[in-house]
Formats: C-alpha cells, structure tokens, sequence
C-alpha cells in the first residue's frame, strides 16, 4: 500500500453502507473499501465517518461515552441535537463538541423534511464503555476479543454480580 493509500482518502470516492434499523433509526455511512470508516486507516486515536440521515430518523441511540470524545460538523440540512435531556436546534455550518463523561448524553436527529449530513470525528479510545439511558443498558467495546470479552457487549445494571462471584 502507498503512502497516500495510507494516508489520504477522498470523501468522494467511499462506499455507502446503510446504518440503523427498521423504524426510527436509518441512514447512511460512509465505509471505504475495507470497511474502515474514512478516516482512520493508520491514525490510532482519530476516526472519522460521514452520515446521512433521512427526514424524521434518529442517527443511533441516546447514549454517553466513557473515554471517546466527538465531534460532529453539521455539511447539509438541519435538526436536533438531543443532549444533556435538551433539544438544541443545529443546521449547516454548526460543529458540536461532546465530551466524554455520562452527563453528556446525545443523539442527532434529523427534524426537518430534508436529508441531514453530518461528518463525524471522534477520538477511538479502546477500550470504551458507553451508557444508553432509554433503555438503561451499557456496553463494552473493545478492538481484542478475549476468551469472555467479544469485541462489543452490552448489559444492564440488574444482572451485576458480586467481585468474589464464581471465585473459590
């Protein structure tokens, strides 16, 4: 592979892959030819993807990061950034800062009749955990697999159990 292989990509030329499921969530984002997302090939701690989503759908859940932080540049159309239990109105042109930390909750949603579309930037911490308070469960993501830890898990705080659980 080239340097500029490694090192450069063209927003132009990525391969569009769909994103969400049936009903609220829907959309689009941008993967290159291997899957990665546009940025990202060989930087360790920045990825960046590009998204489109339909009028009246949501991007992905409401949720926090533990260690990730984004951000999230506004290219075309306009919505809502759900955040922090406040709807913020953010059209073209807007960049949005979320930090790491549970009290930054967000979600964008696409509020106008319009497709919206967004770049997305964000630090690739690994591992992370992430909070979703809708549906009060959290996950576990990391990049290795381990013989108990698949690369993503999710939970919810009732099936806890003690520290000395299953030791002898």
């Amino acid at each position: 592979m080239s340097l500029r292989e490694k090192l450069i990509r063209n927003i132009n030329d990525v391969d569009w892959q769909p994103s969400g499921r049936d009903g609220l969530y829907a959309g689009v984002k941008s993967a290159s030819v291997t899957g990665k997302r546009v940025a990202g090939m060989v930087a360790r701690k920045l990825g960046a993807s590009i998204d489109i989503v339909p009028p009246g759908k949501l991007t992905c859940p409401y949720h926090s990061h533990y260690r990730e932080e984004e951000m999230f540049i506004i290219l075309e159309g306009e919505g809502s950034l759900r955040v922090a239990g406040e709807m913020i109105a953010v059209r073209a042109g807007d960049i949005i800062d979320i930090p790491p930390g549970p009290e930054y909750p967000h979600q964008l949603i696409n509020t106008s009749d319009a497709p919206m579309k967004y770049l997305s930037i964000s630090t690739q911490e690994d591992p992370e955990i992430c909070e979703y308070p809708d549906s009060g469960k959290y996950g576990i993501y990391t990049s290795v697999a381990g013989p108990l830890l698949q690369k993503r898990r999710l939970h919810r705080p009732d099936s806890a159990l003690d520290y000395w659980d299953g030791e002898p």
